[in-house]
């Protein structure tokens, strides 16, 4: 093989390794005319070879370009080797490429440079990866730093552990809560740090029987445990755990809170509540007492009068006189034993009696005993009502209560009130429910108080003459019942209470209730000699 041959054979091989190069490659002359060109030069081009010989640099790739590459090549056309990148208009669209550019100065046999070899590559992908990273790089470190910052920040305790249960991070908080120093604690096992010696074998062997089968009874829960400071004390804290994946390994990362403060406070809220139930207790005990005192104060004058009068017609001989005080004051004292009860049972709490009452006998009952409490007082009390009324199932004792109240305020509201003075009485059935009213013709009621005249404790009354209990017991009576009591709000002639009850159907009536053979009271009330009474008080 000749030399000729042998240099043609080179030639051949160089060529085929530029054409395969990933990267424009092109020989230029001092005059920066195309002498050689790969294959991913004319590519980029999109001429063919021939179009591109000879030609210059801005004749290929327009005068823009050419402007910036200039000083490159007339630095090679110099002697020096070039390394340019940046970002360039491409020759065809003037998109911008990013581009990295050697320039190398060809010297010819006899040592002189006569040209420069261009090898160009298109790294705008590249670049776009590379900037892509950089901010995911700088987003990452942003992440980490907010997260330290929050975790540094944080008032509860944050330990982070890894998969052998080593301390990886212990916040400010739990340094102080804990009292360890964070590089003191790091790389050493968390249970030996703040888990107290009774719990460490629990906890160590649910961390290892969650990394072998995936089961925990902690992560997502919030439980209250006891943990251990670095003196031994233990104190009650509320712990949460969740679990951080990295590609290489698992991170567990616990949330504590100290309950120190929370179950002091707890304890004193619950004292106080105690001490105030205690209070309230006394206080609601002392209005009951006052409430007895008031009720048994209207019986026990009747009793007194009575017994005085009883006790100057037993000296004058009068049987039958005798025999009707002594009947009264009987009447009146077993209405102090009612009151009592009645007392008793509310404060007691106890179940409401139930049993078929007569409400006609009730009422009638009701105003023979309060007949004689003003004799000179000049009321006259009317009757609407029919014959017969169905009974209604309920305590009588607490029904007799509801009707007492309503007709003594009735009275007592007629004090000051010009004559005629007039209590009416009316009862009418609407079908299963019976209604009761109970009117006077005195001053009325304000309306600015009639929204609390059956609040507890609220009275217009002079002091010493009432508590203010009378209304609200009655309405929670009425209520027990299953019915209502209300202060009729279009009555204009005075004030008029509305009292409505369930009647008792068949069945209740005829089945067996609780108390139904206690008999709290049976007067012997004669129907005939009440019918539409014109009663004075």
């Amino acid at each position: 093989m000749t030399v000729v041959t042998m240099l043609a054979a080179g030639e051949a091989q160089l060529r085929m390794l530029l054409d395969n190069v990933p990267a424009r490659v092109a020989l230029l002359d001092r005059q920066r005319r195309h002498c050689y060109v790969n294959q991913e030069y004319i590519q980029f081009v999109g001429r063919p070879m021939e179009a591109i010989l000879g030609r210059t640099v801005a004749e290929i790739t327009g005068r823009e370009p050419y402007s910036v590459l200039r000083g490159l090549s007339d630095r090679a056309l110099a002697g020096e080797p070039v390394r340019w990148e940046g970002w360039m208009p491409r020759h065809d669209t003037g998109d911008p490429r990013f581009v990295q550019r050697f320039y190398v100065p060809y010297r010819g046999p006899e040592g002189i440079i006569d040209g420069y070899f261009t090898l160009t590559r298109d790294l705008t992908e590249l670049k776009g990866v590379e900037e892509r990273l950089t901010q995911q790089v700088a987003a990452l470190h942003a992440s980490e730093a907010l997260a330290a910052a929050i975790t540094t920040a944080a008032l509860d305790c944050v330990v982070v552990i890894d998969e052998a249960g080593l301390v990886v991070s212990f916040n400010p908080a739990a340094e102080a809560t804990f009292g360890y120093s964070g590089t003191d604690v790091v790389g050493r096992p968390m249970a030996e740090l703040i888990v107290p010696p009774a719990f460490r074998a629990a906890h160590t062997a649910g961390l290892q029987r969650y990394l072998s089968h995936g089961e925990s009874r902690l992560l997502g829960r919030r439980i209250e445990m006891e943990a251990m400071r670095a003196d031994g004390g233990t104190f009650p804290a509320e712990l949460a755990v969740s679990e951080v994946k990295l590609p290489d390994r698992r991170l567990f990362v616990a949330y504590l809170r100290d309950l120190t403060a929370a179950k002091r406070a707890d304890a004193q809220i619950r004292r106080q509540r105690e001490a105030l139930h205690q209070v309230e207790k006394m206080a609601a005990f002392g209005s009951l007492l006052a409430g007895v005192a008031h009720e048994l104060n209207n019986p026990l004058s009747i009793v007194i009068g009575h017994a005085v009068l009883l006790e100057e017609e037993a000296r004058e001989g009068a049987a039958d006189a005798v025999s009707d005080r002594a009947e009264k004051i009987r009447l009146a004292a077993e209405r102090c034993g009612r009151t009592v009860r009645a007392f008793l049972a509310m404060a007691r709490q106890r179940g409401h009696r139930r049993e078929p009452v007569e409400i006609d006998r009730l009422l009638r009952f009701t105003l023979k005993l309060l007949e004689d409490r003003a004799p000179t007082e000049a009321i006259t009390v009317r009757w609407t009502m029919p014959d017969t009324l169905p009974s209604v199932l309920g305590d009588r004792d607490e029904l007799y209560h509801v009707l007492a109240n309503l007709v003594v305020n009735a009275q007592q509201a007629l004090l000051d009130a010009p004559t005629p003075r007039c209590i009416d009485l009316t009862a009418m059935l609407h079908g299963s429910v019976l209604e009761i009213g109970v009117a006077d013709n005195g001053r009325g009621i304000p309306k600015p108080i009639r929204g609390r005249i059956f609040d507890p404790f609220f009275t217009t009354k002079q002091p010493g003459s009432g508590t203010g209990i009378g209304l609200a017991v009655s309405r929670g009576f009425a209520e027990a019942h299953g019915g209502t009591l209300i202060l009729d709000p279009d009555y204009e002639n005075g004030a008029r209470f509305v009292l409505r009850l369930p009647i008792a159907d068949a069945a209740a009536q005829g089945g067996d209730n609780t108390g139904a053979g206690a008999k709290i009271f049976e007067p012997a009330l004669d129907h005939q000699s009440f019918q539409q009474p014109d009663l004075k008080m």
